[in-house]
Parts: structure tokens; C-alpha cells; sequence
């Protein structure tokens, strides 16, 4: 029996990834559900190609426009407040939306899904606890999909936690790598959100 797989931030790199990986494994992966935020023209090639039961858009005018062109298709388009009324259940979903904005979605789908990859790290920093609790409640599995957290999770699943003394998690240093201390004082919000790719 196939897999029944939802893909939250469907448009973006890690979700467009994803599903390269089911064209590959058409037989094992079942698409359910995916979002997106309004990237119009990909957003109609995936109800396309994919034909999954939901399409779920955040961005208002570009869910008018998708439902109103999709009106007659069996692909059911959703805005994401609606997300809770629906009766979804994957088997595997992976939460790749960018930011704090993903912490509301996957926080939402937990109770929807078996399994869930969280390749959103901003969601595993702001909201753990809120994560954990409610994973705990639905028995939903956790599995981090970012570099860093996958790569701490394989580094220590077989010591005991009392064993660790300190994990260091190496980063890029974003805007600020060759910044002198000096001028730290003078950093505005702009400044950080400007980050190399």
C-alpha cells in the first residue's frame, strides 16, 4: 500500500526536492496534500501533475485565483484557515515552510500525520516545547530533516543523554561573518536579514 504523503512549502527548494524524490517512487509515495505560499505558476503545474486531494494556499489572492481556474477539478483548494475543518491523515508529511511563519502549519498538521520531517529549524528553535507536547499527544513521530538537527540526532541517538557535556552547532555566520566586533553595536534588523544563500 502506498504511503500517503503531505508537503507543506511544496514551491520552495526542499519541497520541490521532495517531490522529485516521489517522481522517482511513484509506487511507494501517495500525494495528499501540499501548500504553498503564492507562487501561482508552480502551484498550477503541481495540482497538475500531482493531483493530490489538497492544495493548501496561504496567500489569499493567489487562493482565489487557483480556486476560481481549479472551480471544476477534484483537487480540493484550500485556504490555510481551513486546514483543521478537514479530515487529512498522512502517512509522512514534511514541513518545509521558510521562518517562524512555518511554526502555525506544523504545530496544525501534527495531529494529521504518523511521521514528520521538519526541515524548518526556526520552528524547532521558537516552538519545541509546543511541537514536543503535541507530538506526544498524537503519537506523531519527529524526525529533523535540516543538516544541523539531523545530523546532532545520528551523532548522539546511541549515547545516553547524561553522557553529553556540550554540542556545538557550527553556522555560516550569515551577514555578520566578517564584521568587526566593533561595529556589532551598530547592526539594525536589516542588516541580519539580508543573509548570504
Amino acid at each position: 500500500m502506498k504511503k500517503k504523503i503531505s508537503i507543506l512549502g511544496a514551491t520552495g527548494s526542499i519541497g520541490i526536492s521532495a517531490l522529485s524524490i516521489v517522481d522517482k517512487k511513484k509506487f511507494i509515495f501517495n500525494v495528499i496534500l501540499l501548500s504553498s505560499n503564492k507562487n501561482f505558476q508552480i502551484i498550477c503545474k503541481q495540482i497538475n501533475k500531482y493531483k493530490p486531494k489538497y492544495y493548501l494556499i496561504n496567500d489569499l489572492k493567489t487562493y482565489k485565483k487557483v480556486k476560481n481556474k481549479y472551480k471544476k477539478s477534484n483537487v480540493k483548494i484550500l485556504n490555510s484557515l481551513d486546514l483543521n475543518k478537514k479530515k487529512i491523515k498522512s502517512d509522512i508529511t514534511i514541513t518545509a515552510i521558510p521562518g517562524i511563519a512555518g511554526l502555525s502549519p506544523t504545530i496544525n498538521i501534527l495531529s494529521k500525520t504518523k511521521k514528520i520531517l521538519i526541515a524548518n529549524k526556526e520552528s524547532i528553535i521558537c516552538g519545541w516545547n509546543l511541537i514536543k507536547q503535541k507530538a506526544k499527544r498524537s503519537k506523531t513521530e519527529i524526525v529533523p530533516v535540516d543538516s544541523e538537527h539531523y545530523s546532532i540526532r545520528e551523532l548522539i541517538k546511541n549515547n545516553k543523554i547524561e553522557n553529553i557535556e556540550k554540542i556545538y552547532l557550527t553556522a555560516s555566520g550569515g551577514p555578520f561573518l566578517n564584521l568587526k566586533i566593533s561595529k556589532f553595536n551598530k547592526i539594525k534588523p536589516k542588516d541580519a536579514l539580508t543573509h548570504p544563500k
